[in-house]
């Protein structure tokens, strides 16, 4: 199965007989609460909002979403929130977590505490999922915005979080190009050195379930015109499923010129524990917030 634009993501989610619940940790925020709502009347999801009561009721009254019945589970600090939200998925009253008004963090420190059994062992990290406009597939991004400078078994984690994803979309093998400047390894350019050993963890069956091509420039990556001209052979070229970033700080500056400038549209969630996690920021779209409720709900 491949994606080609949004619509089909929520469509599908929409067909789902039974809506996934989500934990809202620190829902007291208008921007989440729009969204969760939208969400709810668009039958993709049910909330379980945590947070201050009075302050969640207010918020839900004045946005419109009052005659709703929304279960709250009341939670005093953004620390148990998160510990709030981890409960209600260890006891299986939730299916995945939104982040709200409060840190990352105070989600990923209990997720990741071994008593409470939800990580996996690798390191989390983001994945986006971007609608670009001329191109014929969603397009997955990753990461930029979990691991700064990551190494190369960092790395391995990223391309793993990724392939997951897809294949829990649907995908068969997707196709993983992991990005630097030039086609060639040089060793003055670390990442080079690193994209050719993940192409060889792949071939080796260590990065199982996936095509993982590397190094290789984003314009060959994106285009089987240039990758043409330039006489890199390569059947993925122009088709991508999977773009990894050599850095969280390139691949936190290709999303946003995708979204800002270049018109694309974003989903994304932090991968790498047994349950998806909806991190959005401030500045994030009330559709970038939908669709990654969507995008979770499906990976669920």
């Amino acid at each position: 199965m491949i994606y080609h634009h949004f619509d089909e993501i929520l469509d599908r989610v929409r067909e789902n007989p039974e809506k996934r619940k989500v934990a809202v940790a620190g829902a007291a925020d208008r921007h989440v609460l729009e969204a969760v709502v939208e969400a709810h009347r668009m039958g993709i999801v049910d909330p379980v909002l945590i947070g201050n009561p009075a302050e969640i009721t207010r918020l839900l009254e004045e946005i419109g979403g009052g005659n709703a019945i929304f279960e709250i589970v009341e939670a005093a600090t953004p620390v148990e929130c998160g510990d709030t939200a981890v409960k209600l998925i260890r006891e299986q009253k939730a299916d995945f977590i939104m982040k709200g008004m409060i840190e990352t963090r105070d989600i990923l420190k209990p997720l990741v505490k071994k008593e409470n059994g939800l990580h996996l062992g690798r390191t989390m990290t983001h994945v986006a999922l971007d609608e670009i406009p001329g191109m014929s597939r969603l397009t997955a991004l990753t990461d930029g915005g979990m691991i700064p400078y990551p190494t190369l078994e960092e790395k391995k984690d990223i391309v793993m979080n990724a392939v997951e994803m897809l294949r829990a979309l649907g995908y068969d093998k997707p196709s993983v190009a992991v990005l630097c400047a030039i086609e060639k390894v040089n060793p003055k350019m670390p990442e080079t050195i690193d994209a050719e050993a993940l192409a060889v963890m792949n071939r080796e069956g260590i990065l199982p379930d996936c095509n993982v091509i590397g190094p290789i420039s984003y314009d060959i990556a994106m285009s089987a015109a240039i990758a043409e001209e330039k006489k890199y052979d390569c059947p993925y070229c122009g088709q991508f499923d999977i773009l990894v970033a050599p850095s969280m700080v390139a691949g936190n500056l290709l999303n946003k010129s995708l979204t800002v400038t270049a018109g694309a549209m974003m989903a994304g969630v932090v991968m790498g524990a047994k349950v998806p996690i909806v991190v959005t920021s401030r500045s994030s779209t009330a559709m970038e917030k939908l669709l990654s409720l969507a995008l979770a709900s499906l990976i669920v």
